[in-house]
């Protein structure tokens, strides 16, 4: 079952195939600003690499956010185009799971609080927890001052993402025995996560292919909204 995965919630832009043998072909490169130049030439790679067509995809799976407001666009507008043309369904996952996912993957932990600087003084948050593979969601995402970011149970947790540069303003309930700051979601980790969800026959028809902003008063005030 060939899932394409695509990702630019953050200032990196990365892109997958899960091919149907469960190997996993992936491009990623940090990025600024540049995701809607090298999204496209990725997946055209990846499709060579894998002696597969767009044709032959089953679904595509985007990153929906949270994130930056115009990553967070790129990949849904990305996997909408390829869903309507293709006629193939979507899979939209978070992309501080996706972070967590990739988390687990590189250290081992198994237990990660995912954090974004949003900005404003604020972060977007969501805490998962290995489970059968997989880290599935023990809080969920959400955007939080850091100064009330919700207790977790269960003692220590491992940190990651660019809302780790605010550690100073996290309250001191919240037991740290980690941290990894410069890091990014991987759509690797992203095709993982959408091949157990396709699994679980949670595709969506091409028009839920919508982005998550979790601040949605900001983006209402936004020029021509």
């Amino acid at each position: 079952m060939p899932i394409l995965a695509l990702e630019t919630a953050t200032e990196a832009c990365s892109v997958a195939l899960m091919l149907a043998d469960g190997r996993v072909l992936s491009r990623f490169e940090h990025a600024p600003r540049l995701q809607t130049q090298l999204l496209l030439p990725m997946v055209d790679e990846l499709l060579l690499e894998g002696g597969i067509t767009l044709r032959d995809l089953d679904a595509v799976a985007y990153s929906r956010g949270p994130g930056a407001f115009t990553g967070v666009r790129i990949a849904a507008a990305a996997a909408q185009g390829f869903a309507f043309g293709l006629n193939l369904p979507v899979l939209a996952l978070s992309s501080l799971q996706a972070l967590a996912q990739h988390v687990h993957r590189l250290t081992g932990e198994n237990r990660v609080l995912a954090i974004f600087d949003a900005r404003m003084n604020e972060v977007y948050a969501g805490a998962y927890e290995l489970r059968d593979g997989l880290m599935q969601p023990v809080l969920p995402d959400g955007l939080y001052a850091p100064e009330k970011l919700p207790s977790l149970t269960g003692g220590a947790w491992f940190i990651a993402g660019n809302g780790c540069n605010l550690r100073e303003r996290f309250p001191a309930h919240l037991a740290v025995k980690g941290e990894l700051a410069d890091i990014h979601p991987h759509a690797w980790d992203l095709a993982v996560l959408a091949n157990a969800a396709f699994a679980r026959g949670e595709a969506q028809d091409a028009e839920h292919a919508l982005p998550v902003y979790l601040r949605d008063e900001v983006w209402q005030k936004l020029p021509g909204r």
